[in-house]
């Protein structure tokens, strides 16, 4: 067959048409793209068409058999990123949960969710070139989580399904449960942190604050509730934490102002006078628990992440018990 017509999806409305080259064909890259549009071998609705044009839920587009044979593709056409065994196997023993629309993946520590200054190997990165394994369409991340918090991170495995989810975070109907190591113990047991923060660079790197008087323009409201679950006499704490916003680094400066930085949390004094010996200096925060309805409706989505090596070696130094506590 030369030629294939294509239907675009109900959840492809409005998406530009190089995008949904990029998302369908990978291999198609924006220059050769422009090449089959300025030729008319690409159309919509059997008319010439633009790689900025918005697409809508039904058209038509007529896609030339060269696009499918990679092996012909003129040298300014780009390769599928593609990622290596090891990625791939180290992403599949991530998966906590899996169905059509949506994926849940157990961060492990020191793994960048997303590319920046010096980062070159990070989740996003690693399930683009993964498209085909999640049927050709780019997974997209719903939230984000700090490079070395580790646990719940959920991710869309559609268009439809990433603005639905993101929807709901910005509505805060989804219900986030930390865990986390602090230094002593929060008095009273039971509390909430309201305070403002704003980005403050330093020497270590970005980090946040608590927003001083006249910085209320640039401030970002922040609230936490946290709830101490077991103690280490009075070294350390087991708390949970449950953000109801989502700011960068909110809960390790929450946390660090009410004078109980998390343990190994070097941006905020977490990784100095350690409360006890043989604790690893490694950010003791963890994603334990996702619950949020389901892009699709009719269910709810509920992943628990394990504790990672760490931190269940800290727990067991501290004598605290994995499984007396219910999220």
């Amino acid at each position: 067959m030369s030629v294939e017509t294509i239907t675009v999806a109900d959840g492809e409305a409005d998406m530009r048409l190089d995008r949904w080259f990029r998302v369908h064909f990978p291999e198609v890259g924006y220059t050769y793209l422009q090449k089959l549009l300025r030729s008319g071998q690409v159309r919509v609705n059997s008319k010439r068409a633009q790689a900025n044009d918005r697409l809508s839920a039904g058209a038509e587009i007529r896609v030339p058999a060269i696009v499918r044979e990679p092996k012909k593709l003129s040298p300014t056409g780009r390769p599928a990123l593609g990622v290596s065994k090891g990625d791939r196997d180290a992403i599949e023993k991530m998966i906590l949960f899996e169905d059509d629309h949506v994926l849940v993946l157990n961060k492990p520590f020191g793994l960048a969710v997303q590319g920046g200054t010096g980062t070159k190997k990070h989740i996003d990165g690693m399930l683009e070139g993964m498209a085909d394994r999640f049927g050709g369409e780019r997974p997209r991340l719903v939230h984000r989580l700090d490079r070395d918090t580790t646990g719940v991170l959920l991710v869309a495995k559609t268009r439809e399904a990433a603005a639905k989810l993101g929807r709901t975070f910005q509505t805060r109907s989804a219900a986030k449960t930390y865990w986390a190591l602090v230094k002593g113990v929060p008095k009273p047991p039971q509390g909430k942190v309201e305070a403002a923060l704003v980005k403050a660079s330093g020497p270590d790197g970005d980090r946040v604050r608590k927003a001083r008087p006249g910085e209320q323009d640039a401030a970002m409201h922040a609230t936490t509730h946290y709830s101490v679950v077991d103690r280490a006499a009075h070294k350390a704490a087991w708390v949970s934490l449950k953000p109801v916003t989502g700011r960068q680094h909110q809960l390790r400066a929450h946390m660090h102002l009410i004078g109980h930085p998390i343990v190994g949390d070097n941006k905020y004094e977490g990784d100095v006078h350690m409360p006890a010996e043989n604790i690893e200096k490694k950010l003791h925060l963890h994603a334990r628990r996702l619950v949020i309805p389901h892009p699709k409706g009719g269910k709810t989505i509920d992943v628990t992440a394990p504790l990672p090596a760490h931190m269940l070696a800290s727990w067991d130094l501290l004598g605290f018990d994995v499984n007396m506590f219910e999220d």
